[in-house]
């Protein structure tokens, strides 16, 4: 049984703005979406989710859902699972812009550099009444309706566990309920490949890394990005032979061109 979620640290009492998540990053060197300011969803539009399969430092899956113009976001190290017994640490990160739930790429220097794929995604529904009362409970109930992921989860937040320092309020657990959609399935060696392009890292990868060098200003003469896109590659390589399902076994990369 859970103990219970320790309070709210002052610093997440509201979602943090995206200019922690744009001050991170280079766009210059980024592919990632700068985003627009933040704006209230209005209507009944569904609230849309994704998963980010994020090759970088470690390999980690960030978890992101739809609230009030942002992807609250938190980093799951060893990804979702489909038992209800077990507990993923989820690590809160900085909100990320609406435009991020498509993204999937190289990301070839400076903070996250790696790779990122686009795991999962779909629709989720918040099964309480009030999201931001929930966060701040540290006990939010939601409903996720996937390719991969779907029925009844929970984030739950914990008193640090997980996290080194003090605790900050960013130690979360993900949880599956048991229902129809659970159960004893290691989904992430599974399904190991994109819901986007179908590959894996090796694909996009070989895919992404022609335009690193025609896009970029830096080029070819920045020894920092050569040895950047070095270690990157070396990564996946290694996944590859280690034979994880992390990466997926490689097919032959289609053109940017011929994807869209």
């Amino acid at each position: 049984m859970l103990a219970r979620a320790a309070p709210l640290a002052p610093e997440w009492k509201t979602p943090m703005p995206l200019d922690e998540y744009r001050t991170k990053r280079d766009f210059s060197i980024s592919p990632e979406p700068a985003g627009r300011a933040p704006r209230r969803r209005g209507g009944r539009r569904e609230r849309i989710f994704c998963v980010q399969k994020h090759l970088a430092t470690q390999l980690h899956y960030d978890f992101r859902l739809e609230h009030d113009g942002v992807l609250l976001s938190w980093a799951v190290p060893k990804g979702p699972s489909l038992d209800p017994a077990t507990k993923r640490l989820a690590v809160r990160v900085e909100d990320h812009p609406i435009e991020y739930a498509d993204f999937e790429g190289l990301i070839p220097d400076g903070y996250g550099a790696g790779v990122v794929m686009l795991w999962d995604r779909g629709t989720w529904e918040p099964q309480v009444d009030d999201v931001a009362a929930a966060l701040a409970r540290g006990d939010l109930k939601l409903r996720l309706n996937g390719y991969k992921l779907k029925g009844s989860w929970a984030l739950v937040r914990t008193k640090g566990w997980g996290v080194r320092g003090p605790d900050d309020g960013r130690s979360w657990l993900l949880l599956k309920h048991r229902d129809e959609w659970a159960g004893a399935l290691d989904i992430t060696t599974f399904a190991p490949r994109s819901v986007k392009s179908g590959g894996g890292f090796s694909d996009i990868l070989s895919a992404e890394l022609p335009d690193v060098w025609t896009r970029n200003p830096r080029g070819r003469s920045d020894p920092g990005l050569v040895a950047s896109l070095t270690r990157i590659v070396a990564k996946v390589e290694a996944l590859e032979r280690a034979g994880a399902g992390d990466a997926g076994p490689a097919r032959p990369a289609r053109s940017r061109r011929a994807r869209s």
